[in-house]
């Protein structure tokens, strides 16, 4: 008896379905044509004289049940004979060769087929439903080619779908690319590459160790792996690519596959991406982006690949060209489109301001995590690019999310190459070496990091210039009142958190970490009350006060020195700029959230190509990615952020490829309040990046903890330090 599955040898074939239903011949001739040879033992005749018949009868419709059912039968049995012709390792080489392409004759006849009858294509899905019928006609051609069939166990019941998964959407311009490749196996070539296996490393904590190298062993050593000499990269006409951004490229067509690519803003990210992905032949290719810029990446896809089509998912992808080769997706409807992206078939995939995924709890972090997983389950070695000009915001865990979605770690430990890495430095945590050992096998993965001031000799130099300004009046006494109020309710939670220490007596001076504890304290009181005064409600009303002077003087620069570009956190403060603008005859240009990608593109062309737009206002947020203002050398903050990342986004605006001028960031800042502390520790932030990725002396730079806690942390010791307390 032959094993479930398995060829039965010497089974007559007599009952073959293929010759039921043809018309019966006479004769010593009929006895002769239905002779067998060798050569037509096996499953593939049979499943070859089916699909005729079924072509004979699909060219005099219309189609009856049964021959569909027969279509979609040979359809798996193709499949399934394919793949156990793959995997039979007694077959020699060129009887598997032999073998498929019979199978590639009966796929190519059912193609023909489903050409002239489209109705069958939706039996070709992989989650079309097999009847009984089927199954029962599938173990009658099975056994009439020589096979036992496997009893195969009625489907399961539908499971309860995971959250989120009721949102997600397939468009029909995807499910039309997936039925014209239905024969199409997925690559699982990466199974085969070499796994790294743990030795002299094993049962070390590795995670921690890396993440603290960047900020012990960079003093002096830029983050950026070493890069080949740019060689002769093809650009259309009219198009040039600068020095630094061709070694990218080079190194991409090296066989490179994983780059953080970390370039300050303005450097031309988005055309190394794209070029990088034509080097690598990684099409189709994936881009996930802000939504401010998905439009922005089309266009780009156009200027420097014109060969390439992209295509730009919004909403749940009505419109979408799934036979395009870039694809183009914003974070926020990830949520529905990360089922059919996952499966597409990417070759490559880029993430644009990769520091949007830093928390890996978040909902798109976790799509864009398991969109690559999917991707590198399916390819081997594809090319992933995370783009971002400000990878770490707060903190060095910011690189977590980033280093997993390239696949160089997982929740617990390296993986793969740089595992191996590790492993090739001879070194232990426990060693004093291990820190820069680790950091360079890191950096060795793909980070590229170059700044402005080293690569790009004709870019000018920019300043950040600080123009105090004082609060008079009503709104500045009420200002300063609120702020006295703010830090009385701190002191009185410092004080009371003193005393209720248990048999401690009155310490001298002030105990530092109890007033980070209270200051964190009222941060999120203030975080998770939406009325009352508080430091968020404060810093917006110094914003309002500060939105006319701001105006007034981004209006002289208009006049006196041509564009300029004005910045705000607050629509009530864009609003109130705006009117001094027009009461000033001044034209502007205006870029919010809210607005669709047409309008802010007009918005833009409008600022950058008419003379008489002098202005442009700017929302912090919506506008400090993925816009080229350059035009305007001269740049106003009206609000301050609260992270210095966002600050050099909103200034990489003017300060890019292309200017010609030297560039001044005028920063308002209102003097004696809390806007002048908060100015100073945005300005200390810029200290992590420039420690873990620019090489410098962990002695020139400051404390990476948070803008808003410090800030409360200073107004409750200047507090305590007026009331004597030292």
């Amino acid at each position: 008896m032959a094993r479930p599955g398995q060829r039965r040898p010497g089974r007559a074939r007599s009952d073959s379905p293929a010759r039921s239903g043809s018309g019966a011949r006479t004769g010593s001739g009929a006895q002769r044509s239905r002779a067998k040879r060798p050569v037509e033992e096996g499953l593939v005749p049979v499943l070859a004289g089916i699909a005729r018949e079924v072509d004979g009868i699909v060219r005099r419709p219309p189609t009856r049940p049964a021959l569909r059912t027969k279509f979609q039968v040979v359809a798996l049995l193709v499949r399934e004979e394919r793949a156990r012709v793959m995997a039979d390792t007694t077959l020699s080489s060129a009887a598997r060769t032999k073998q498929l392409k019979e199978l590639d004759g009966v796929a190519t006849q059912l193609a023909r087929i489903a050409a002239r009858d489209t109705s069958l294509l939706a039996l070709l899905a992989e989650d079309a439903r097999v009847s009984d019928a089927a199954r029962a006609y599938k173990a009658t051609v099975m056994r009439a080619g020589g096979l036992e069939p496997v009893e195969e166990e009625p489907p399961p019941p539908p499971a309860e779908p995971a959250p989120g998964v009721e949102k997600q959407v397939v468009p029909r311009s995807v499910i039309s690319h997936r039925m014209a490749n239905p024969f199409l196996a997925p690559d699982f070539e990466a199974a085969a590459q070499r796994v790294a296996r743990p030795r002299r490393l094993a049962g070390w904590e590795l995670l921690e160790p890396l993440f603290r190298s960047f900020e012990v062993a960079g003093a002096g050593a830029p983050a950026c792996m070493p890069l080949p000499d740019p060689r002769t990269v093809p650009v259309p006409a009219g198009r040039e690519l600068m020095r630094h951004q061709a070694q990218v490229v080079a190194a991409a067509a090296r066989g490179h596959r994983t780059f953080l690519l970390a370039d300050e803003p303005g450097l031309g990210k988005t055309a190394q991406a794209l070029l990088a992905a034509q080097a690598a032949d990684a099409y189709p290719l994936l881009v996930v982006a802000p939504n401010v810029v998905k439009t922005n990446w089309a266009h780009e896809v156009g200027l420097w690949t014109p060969f390439r089509r992209a295509t730009v998912v919004h909403g749940d992808g009505d419109q979408v060209d799934a036979f395009a080769d870039v694809v183009i997706v914003n974070y926020d409807i990830l949520d529905r489109h990360a089922g059919w992206l996952g499966d597409h078939g990417f070759r490559g995939m880029v993430v644009d301001e990769a520091h949007f995924i830093k928390n890996k709890t978040s909902q798109r972090s976790q799509h864009v995590l398991a969109i690559a997983d999917r991707i590198r389950a399916r390819m081997a070695r594809p090319l992933l690019m995370a783009l971002t000009g400000t990878p770490l915001i707060n903190d060095i865990e910011d690189f977590r999310a980033i280093w997993q979605y390239l696949g160089w770690i997982d929740d617990e430990k390296p993986l793969g190459a740089l595992l191996m890495a590790l492993e090739e430095t001879g070194l232990t945590p426990a060693d004093r070496e291990f820190a820069a050992a680790a950091r360079q096998a890191v950096i060795d993965m793909g980070i590229v990091r170059r700044r402005k001031a080293d690569v790009v000799a004709d870019i000018p130099a920019r300043r950040v210039a600080d123009l105090p300004v004082e609060l008079d009046g009503a709104v500045g006494r009420s200002i300063r009142a609120a702020e006295e109020t703010l830090a009385r309710r701190l002191v009185g939670r410092y004080r009371a958190a003193v005393e209720a220490r248990a048999g401690a007596g009155v310490d001298d001076g002030i105990d530092l970490e109890l007033a980070r504890r209270v200051a964190a304290a009222e941060l999120k009181d203030s975080s998770d009350k939406a009325g009352g005064e508080n430091v968020f409600t404060m810093v917006r009303r110094i914003g309002q006060a500060k939105a006319g002077l701001a105006a007034d003087y981004a209006a002289q620069l208009a006049r006196n020195v041509g564009k300029v570009v004005f910045f705000a956190k607050h629509v009530d403060v864009m609003d109130q700029a705006e009117q001094t603008f027009a009461d000033r005859g001044i034209r502007y240009a205006s870029i919010r959230g809210d607005q669709t990608p047409k309008v802010r593109e007009r918005n833009v062309t409008a600022f950058v190509e008419d003379p008489e737009v002098q202005v442009v206002v700017c929302s912090l947020t919506a506008a400090g990615v993925g816009i080229n203002l350059q035009v305007a050398s001269n740049l106003v903050l009206a609000e301050l952020s609260w992270t210095y990342a966002e600050q050099t986004q909103a200034i990489d605006r003017i300060h890019r490829i292309g200017q010609s001028e030297p560039v001044t960031a005028w920063r308002v800042i209102a003097a004696q309040t809390i806007d002048s502390r908060i100015a100073e520790l945005i300005d200390s932030k810029s200290g992590l990046a420039a420690r873990a990725l620019d090489g410098a002396a962990e002695d020139d730079v400051s404390s990476s903890t948070d803008v808003q806690l410090d800030a409360l942390v200073g107004l409750l010791t200047d507090a305590l330090a007026g009331e004597g307390v030292v």
